[in-house]
Parts: structure tokens; C-alpha cells; sequence
């Protein structure tokens, strides 16, 4: 099996702490047509440079019943800024309405196969994975993105229609592991991805 989840396969469960103070597990969002799971964090420049996007996708798509769930599984002893403190704080300044979850033993991010901060998985109504890869051409600069693959792919299935493109390389910085050498690339990668 490759290191990410291939496609229609089914949305591994989890259960993880969230900002707003409860457990969430796949189980919270059996009502959604579409659940978006995405692997982020507090610091790296893509994520930052997408929040926006972020909260206007969900602003955009919750009222047509597609869920999404944020995980943030970085190691905290070299990124201090991803700790479960930091995440409440960042949730409360930027105002996020979506479940944004600590995967602290990182068994969730290594269950999708995370390689990238961000990294996004579309599931229909099964729960088998649609989409995978990245919201569009260009994370970090916002208003400089060309291509909307994460939103075309939901309209798609909210649309009763195939995904031209169901699947995408990831663009950021790689998922930072606990106990990997110097997390597989030097930090100044994260501005070369």
C-alpha cells in the first residue's frame, strides 16, 4: 500500500482532542455529505499563507453539508508554536469555525498518510476517499492561486459529477515526525517546497 491513502479507500476513525474543548471523532460528521480532512498546523508558511481560504471554504461549503476537520500531528520539541495551547490561541485570533484537532501520538496522520502541511482529503457520503492533494496551485500567496482543485473536486460530487482531477501532489512543508532526522529536510526546505 502506498504511504498516503489511495483513492476510495475508506476514512480512517480517529478520536482527538479539539479547540473548542471536545473529543471529535469520524462519527461527529456522519451527517455531512462531504467530510474534509486536512493536515495543518500553526506554523508553516502554506498554512498561514491559506487560512483565509480556509475559513472562506467552510464558509462557503458548511452551509451545503460538507464538513471538514483540521489536524495539526507536527512534533512540538522542534515546533513549539504546533502545541495544543498554540492551536486554541490561533483558532481564537483567526476565528476558525471548524474542528481544528491535536493528533499528538501522530497515528492519525500516519493512518491518511500525511506528507505535507497542507495536505487535504475530500470523502463523499461513504466515506471513501474522492480527492486528495492540494487546495490550489499557489498556498502560500494568497490571491495568486490559478487553480482550484479542492473545490472543484467537492462541487464535483455535490454536483452528482465525476473529479476531473482526483488527485494532486500536496504543496508545503513536510509533516514534521517525531524521532526522524531533522524531520527528512532542512528547515529552509519549507521555502523551497
Amino acid at each position: 500500500m502506498a504511504f498516503t491513502l489511495p483513492l476510495n479507500h475508506p476514512a480512517p476513525d480517529f478520536n482527538l482532542p479539539g479547540v473548542d474543548g471536545k473529543h471529535h471523532t469520524l462519527a461527529n460528521f456522519k451527517d455531512a455529505k462531504l467530510l474534509v480532512v486536512a493536515f495543518t498546523c500553526n506554523h508553516c508558511p502554506f498554512v498561514i499563507g491559506c487560512e483565509d481560504r480556509l475559513n472562506r471554504f467552510f464558509a462557503d461549503y458548511a452551509p451545503r453539508g460538507v464538513a471538514m476537520a483540521c489536524i495539526n500531528s507536527n512534533e512540538t520539541e522542534g515546533h513549539p508554536t504546533d502545541s495544543f495551547e498554540h492551536m486554541v490561541q490561533r483558532a481564537r485570533d483567526r476565528q476558525f469555525k471548524f474542528a481544528y484537532l491535536r493528533d499528538e501520538t501522530q497515528e492519525v496522520a500516519l493512518a491518511y498518510g500525511a506528507l505535507r502541511t497542507p495536505h487535504f482529503y475530500l470523502f463523499d457520503a461513504d466515506r471513501k476517499l474522492r480527492y486528495t492533494g492540494r487546495m490550489d496551485d499557489n498556498p502560500r500567496n494568497p490571491g495568486k492561486e490559478t487553480t482550484h482543485e479542492l473545490r472543484d473536486a467537492v462541487d464535483s460530487l455535490l454536483d452528482g459529477r465525476e473529479i476531473a482531477v482526483p488527485l494532486t501532489n500536496p504543496l508545503g512543508c513536510n509533516v514534521k515526525w517525531k524521532g526522524r532526522e531533522r524531520h527528512w529536510m532542512p528547515a529552509e526546505a519549507c521555502d523551497l517546497v
